[in-house]
């Protein structure tokens, strides 16, 4: 937070089933790590988008989606082989068809010198879930116009 004004930040992230945290990272300074100093509490949301469900009204317009919130502290992982654990498990999310120590080198002492890497310990969580039956009738996913032409 600057001032009164309330920050969100948008990073990548993982969850680690194993430890019950979350790990992300961001650049070594900035408005992430002048909030976290002033304020380690968190609030983490994440959410999916699936189809949109098309009504005979606009009010009756809704969407297929997932999401959950958490409740949390975090915190500055100091320890380089839990900041190398944290990017390992982050590059496997997002790249996983990449082999650890193959296709890519772990992260070094050097690269890690030049960011921050956050965990989130977890206090609580809640989720939220609506799914159609896959013949819904006018489903579509945001950006595929079902007309021709549209």
């Amino acid at each position: 937070m600057q001032g009164d004004q309330p920050f969100i930040n948008t990073n990548l992230f993982v969850y680690d089933e194993a430890a019950g945290v979350i790990y992300m990272h961001t650049a070594r300074l900035g408005r992430t790590q002048a909030n976290i100093e002033q304020q380690a509490r968190v609030c983490f949301s994440i959410m999916e988008m699936g189809r949109l469900l098309p009504a005979d009204s606009a009010f009756g317009f809704s969407v297929e989606y997932a999401g959950v919130t958490v409740f949390g502290t975090a915190s500055v992982v100091a320890s380089q082989d839990e900041g190398r654990h944290a990017m390992e498990l982050l590059v496997t999310k997002y790249a996983p068809h990449l082999v650890y120590g193959q296709d890519y080198a772990p992260a070094a002492d050097s690269e890690l010198a030049r960011t921050s890497i956050y965990r989130i310990e977890i206090d609580e969580w809640s989720g939220k879930k609506k799914d159609a039956p896959p013949d819904f009738p006018g489903a579509f996913l945001y950006g595929q116009p079902t007309r021709p032409g549209v």
